[in-house]
């Protein structure tokens, strides 16, 4: 059997934000390769090629003001202090955390306190891509 193309093939072209859409899903849990190149009809390979770019920070978002965010539950408190009924800041065994937590997806995690200035935290995010 021989196969006649007679159209031209083109490759797709990916938009940096598509890039990183689809690798921001390989940080879902349970997510696997295979299942997401599948889903985007992508060779895993080229995933594979995506994420090392990432990792090196040559494959990053044209514009920076739109960063895929996940909202996690607080852990409950400890059932010992939950039925002490005690409202004074000292009986209570833990402390309030006011620091936001950045998990990027290489898996480096960021813990900065909630006050810190867009600018010295776009340093630091800047930093740790380079």
């Amino acid at each position: 059997m021989v196969e006649i193309i007679t159209g031209v093939e083109r490759r797709r072209h990916w938009r940096p934000e598509e890039k990183l859409r689809i690798l921001a899903e390989l940080g879902e849990p349970g997510a696997k390769f295979v299942d997401v190149a599948r889903r985007h009809e992508v060779s895993r390979g080229l995933l594979w090629q995506w994420r090392d770019a990432q990792r090196r920070g040559t494959l990053v978002a044209e514009e920076a003001s739109s960063v895929p965010v996940r909202v996690v539950p607080e852990l409950p408190a400890p059932a010992s202090a939950a039925g002490s009924g005690a409202s004074s800041p000292c009986a209570d065994p833990v402390e309030r955390d006011d620091r936001i937590e950045i998990v990027l997806p290489d898996g480096t995690a960021l813990r900065v306190p909630e006050t810190v200035g867009s600018t010295a935290l776009r340093r630091v995010l800047a930093a740790l891509r380079g």
